[in-house]
């Protein structure tokens, strides 16, 4: 199946892997994508879309057991504070629904910040633009394509284990 993230990375030469799961309406989280395509969750990374107040967007990839610091995401930004995009604005801003949203082929180019983890991988996983399917590449690639700033994104301490957070 292509989709929007594997038509923008073949239009790059980027070279990446598309990979399915069941898709569990009940259970978004990337901690049970990681479990349904193979791969660690610190390498299951999930596409969040933030605001840092009005009018202005941000996309925080982070990875699947951990949770966006928002301070964190403010300073790496410029931005005095961030916070989640309520859901219900999610499709609207990025075309993409929950548990499915990319920063490939989004309605417009948000600037896109990767935590800094992502570099420590060969591969990691990003959705591919619609529920139940995962673009696996090389990070560096990534976060070449998303034309992505990396810094540390995520909340101190212990890693989650559970189905804990809001993923989109």
């Amino acid at each position: 199946m292509k989709t929007n993230g594997a038509r923008v990375l073949e239009s790059l030469g980027i070279p990446f892997e598309l990979r399915g799961y069941e898709v569990d309406p009940d259970d978004l989280s990337a901690i049970t994508v990681a479990r349904k395509i193979g791969m660690p969750p610190e390498q299951v990374f999930k596409t969040l879309i933030t605001t840092g107040g009005p009018g202005v967007y941000l996309f925080a990839v982070i990875p699947g057991d951990a949770e966006v610091d928002f301070k964190k995401l403010a300073r790496a930004s410029g931005v005095r504070k961030t916070e989640m995009v309520a859901l219900k604005d999610v499709q609207a801003l990025t075309g993409y629904i929950r548990g499915g949203v990319t920063i490939f082929g989004a309605k417009k180019a948000f600037p896109v910040y990767v935590d800094e983890t992502a570099i420590l991988f060969d591969r990691i996983s990003v959705s591919a633009g619609t529920r139940g399917t995962q673009l696996i590449l090389n990070p560096d690639e990534y976060i070449r394509a998303a034309s992505a700033q990396t810094a540390d994104l995520t909340k101190d301490g212990p890693r989650h284990t559970g189905a804990e957070g809001s993923d989109q």
